[in-house]
């Protein structure tokens, strides 16, 4: 079973190593942006069932990006601690 997860999560672990700072920088930001739309919307002049639509579509998209964006960032700062700490040792 866990050799049948790590299998799983190897192919993850590699995408997530090619991301960037600054990618994970861009993806927080759209965050961000996918707030403000949320409750923008509920300013709109439609129905309160399209409001509650679009809320929790906008609101969702944004906890995607939120938790998105701090995984690659948390991915990328752990890599170059990691960098920084073996360069130490050499």
């Amino acid at each position: 079973m866990l050799e049948h997860l790590k299998h799983i999560l190897q192919p993850i672990k590699r995408w997530l190593a090619g991301l960037s700072f600054r990618t994970g920088v861009i993806v927080l930001s759209s965050c961000v942006v996918f707030y403000l739309l949320s409750f923008v919307a509920l300013v709109l002049p439609v129905s309160a069932t399209l409001k509650g639509v679009l809320w929790f579509v906008l609101f969702g998209c944004a906890k995607t990006t939120q938790y998105g964006g701090l995984l690659i960032l948390g991915f990328t700062l752990l890599n170059e601690l990691e960098r920084r700490i073996s360069k130490e040792k050499r």
